[in-house]
């Protein structure tokens, strides 16, 4: 994937959400907060232009970051990803429910919580994935801390950021929008961003759901490099 990504755009950067991967386990030493990421992303682009792709709640952080900061971003593209809720009485019932979740999570670990996010329908999808596939992915889940991942919630989630919604119209730069076809409710946000958005793409890809990077690798790769290619992103 990511030398299918090098081979049309250049080697990529890679950003691990905090609470995530190389940025578990940092309570204390990290702000859980769309400031902090966006001054990471920063950090990490330096000071020109940049393509963002984000995946779910890093794809709702890059469209965080590219509307707080238009002048920056090329492209965007967002796999499975949401503008966020449109009302505050959505966001405090949601901020509710993480909060719930958050402590769950503390109070049981990262197994107990692993088992509990693979079943949601959401992900249902994914039991067609071969074991290996399956295995690795939940190896990455399991490498998770239970502590960064509250805080990632409680900082970084749906109930947290504004809604976007209202940005949409104002953004000067090509966006791709990629849900998968057994993802109905994403579906269905991606063709409301895509009429919204000035300049936008929506690909929706068969056989997947939630996670169209995992379960159809070759059609997101495809679609991606093809957008991000020099010259085809309009």
């Amino acid at each position: 994937m990511v030398d299918g990504l090098a081979s049309c755009t250049g080697p990529p950067v890679l950003f691990d959400l905090p609470g995530h991967g190389r940025h578990a386990g940092l309570v204390g030493a990290w702000r859980f907060t769309p400031e902090a990421v966006e001054a990471e992303v920063d950090a990490l682009a330096g000071s020109e232009g940049l393509d963002l792709v984000g995946y779910s709640m890093g794809g709702r952080l890059a469209l965080a970051y590219a509307c707080r900061n238009p002048h920056r971003v090329g492209r965007l593209v967002l796999e499975s990803a949401s503008p966020g809720l449109r009302t505050e009485e959505e966001r405090s019932a949601r901020r509710l429910e993480d909060e719930v979740l958050a402590r769950r999570i503390e109070a049981g670990g990262v197994p107990a919580f692993v088992d509990e996010w693979e079943g949601l329908p959401l992900f249902a999808s994914q039991a067609s994935l071969p074991p290996e596939v399956r295995a690795r992915q939940r190896a990455v889940r399991l490498a998770n801390d239970s502590h960064s991942l509250a805080a990632a919630l409680r900082g970084l989630g749906t109930g947290v950021l504004p809604s976007y919604w209202g940005s949409l119209g104002t953004l000067p730069f090509p966006v791709l929008i990629v849900a998968g076809g057994l993802d109905p409710k994403f579906v269905e946000v991606g063709r409301r961003m895509a009429s919204a958005l000035p300049d936008a793409r929506l690909v929706e890809v068969p056989e997947a759901g939630h996670t169209v990077h995992l379960e159809q690798p070759g059609a997101w790769l495809a679609a991606v490099t093809g957008f991000l290619r020099p010259g085809r992103g309009g």
